[in-house]
């Protein structure tokens, strides 16, 4: 593939599409997480500086084909793409992974915000926070009758009630019974991302009957083209290139 193409990553999918490009490619990410370098594209790392930033880059790298493939509830680098590519006038192509969704037996909760979330944890002793970072800054206001379990990209010291897990996904569904059972967690703390790497955790909370509190999703802006699996997107970018 020879056009020039920007692919803003950070999940599975990107990284897999990633391989699959060549040395027109430019791979960016924020820079959380392990970087890979193995890759037979250019990585970039760190943000550009809003949409404007963004624009600017890719006029001066020729970029005839944006790409986002970020997760789910990275909104505001959707909303940059979007305006970048308005600008510039560059097609914008999204993934847009399907969320999960809950079965006849589950108790699937659905909050709006932290605010909302601390509220629905009351009644709980041991929440499973596997909804990225924001749980961290927030370990000096457990209650006193909770211990919080936060898994993350990166582990880091925690208070008495507290344990930070440092884990990266795909995660096997034993893993997560093994992880369950030791930590005796009676409620799941989660964001609907949709991804098969993580989703053996709700499997486990299934089987053992435990409440699962959702983040609910936000809007993401309309794009050129969206596709719901990564293999369609593939499919199309080999018809336009």
């Amino acid at each position: 593939m020879s056009a020039r193409i920007l692919l803003l990553g950070g999940t599975t999918e990107a990284l897999r599409l990633a391989r699959r490009l060549g040395l027109e490619t430019v791979y960016s990410l924020a820079g959380l997480g392990r970087v890979p370098d193995d890759l037979p594209c250019r990585v970039r790392v760190g943000g550009f500086g809003g949409a404007e930033g963004l624009a600017a880059f890719i006029a001066r790298e020729g970029i005839e084909l944006l790409l986002d493939l970020t997760h789910p509830y990275a909104a505001q680098i959707s909303h940059n793409a979007a305006r970048a590519a308005e600008i510039t006038g560059v097609p914008c192509w999204a993934l847009r992974r399907p969320g999960w969704q809950p079965g006849a037996d589950d108790d699937w909760r659905e909050v709006d915000d932290w605010d909302a979330l601390t509220r629905a944890l009351v009644p709980f002793e041991r929440p499973f926070f596997t909804s990225g970072r924001e749980p961290l800054a927030h370990l000096h206001e457990i209650p006193e009758h909770q211990h919080w379990t936060v898994r993350c990209l990166q582990a880091e010291p925690a208070p008495l009630r507290a344990e930070v897990i440092g884990a990266r996904g795909p995660f096997s569904l034993d893993e997560e019974r093994a992880l369950f059972a030791r930590l005796r967690c009676d409620v799941l703390v989660s964001k609907n991302s949709g991804s098969a790497s993580t989703e053996p955790k709700l499997q486990v909370a299934r089987e053992l009957g435990l409440p699962v509190l959702l983040l609910r999703r936000p809007e993401l802006p309309m794009v050129a083209r969206e596709f719901a699996e990564s293999e369609s997107l593939w499919e199309a970018l080999q018809q336009r290139l």
